[in-house]
């Protein structure tokens, strides 16, 4: 089996991603040519990576002509922080951090216990950085195969005043033609990578021999089995009563806050090893990873009409 499947690397083919890349190079462009107050979301995570370095191809490297912004939790992984930071100040390119922790302070965030995930509290800071900021789009790294909800988005998702997206009443994206028209207030999410897959990021880290986070990578790992999920020991994530603590080789598939995000069983050392363990995935990196889309079938819609990334 192993055997075949690194006969499949040697013969997968990535002339497609020239075609992506330069979508993804055209809509960067389009976002910086049509609207005032653009920001690029920047998470330190691989789809956001593989963004900047498409913006770095669209204007060059110091020349990004929009800030990097990013809503910290304030439980997200050091090493992926750390590496936001470090790449950030590696391109020149100016970088803003808001806080969930500074919206709990004015009290616009509350949570309903102390051990709440903030993950979804984010939509809150993310609309009050929209209006101090008055950005009028938000470009980010959503993917259409990630997950239902994000597959009815289109590339250039309207807002309305309220930071709200109506996935009833969106604009049509006719010969790539977009529909830049705000009314005072409203704005745009607009994602470049939207026709990418989870194999083609990896193929593009592989052949741009992008930098990651290490956790991304195979490590040794404390976790617990919950429910199918591999949940992480931390502080944030102790384990239950009962349940049995194991150390695992880990990586993770997706990165976000630590309370909602697993890792997955894995010895993939390397962009190109983790392309076979792609190959052979049939859950999306969400529906294998995130906690927080498992509480229904429609929890990310929901979130995004509230204003979500």
């Amino acid at each position: 089996m192993n055997a075949i499947t690194q006969t499949e690397l040697h013969t997968l083919s990535n002339s497609h991603l020239d075609a992506l890349e330069e979508e993804t190079i055209f809509i960067l462009r389009e976002v910086a040519a049509a609207f005032e107050r653009p920001t690029l979301l920047f998470s330190g995570g691989k789809d956001s990576l593989v963004m900047l370095r498409c913006a770095e191809k669209a204007f060059g490297a110091g020349r990004i002509p929009y800030p990097l912004l990013m809503i910290d939790t304030g439980h997200n992984f050091k090493e992926v922080t750390d590496f936001r930071d470090s790449r950030a100040k590696e391109l020149g390119a100016e970088l803003i951090v808001r806080n969930v922790e500074d919206s709990m302070k004015r009290g616009t965030v509350r949570l309903a216990h102390p051990g709440e995930s903030r993950n979804v509290h984010q939509s809150v800071t993310l609309l009050e950085a929209i209006e101090e900021f008055r950005f009028d789009a938000l470009i980010g790294g959503a993917r259409r195969d990630e997950e239902k909800a994000r597959a009815k988005e289109r590339i250039f998702s309207h807002r309305d005043s309220f930071g709200q997206w109506q996935p009833k009443a969106q604009r049509p994206e006719l010969w790539t033609l977009f529909n830049h028209k705000l009314q005072p207030g409203e704005h745009f999410r607009v994602f470049p990578i939207s026709n990418w897959t989870e194999l083609d990021v990896w193929q593009y880290i592989a052949r741009e021999k992008i930098a990651l986070p290490s956790i991304y990578y195979t490590h040794k790992r404390e976790v617990v089995d919950r429910r199918g999920l591999l949940v992480p020991v931390t502080d944030l994530t102790p384990p239950k009563d009962g349940e049995k603590v194991e150390v695992r080789d880990v990586r993770f598939r997706t990165v976000g806050d630590i309370t909602c995000t697993c890792p997955v069983e894995s010895d993939a050392a390397t962009p190109e090893q983790i392309v076979i363990e792609t190959l052979a995935a049939d859950v999306s990196e969400r529906g294998a990873t995130r906690m927080d889309d498992k509480t229904s079938e429609a929890s990310m819609e929901k979130r995004k009409k509230d204003g979500y990334f």
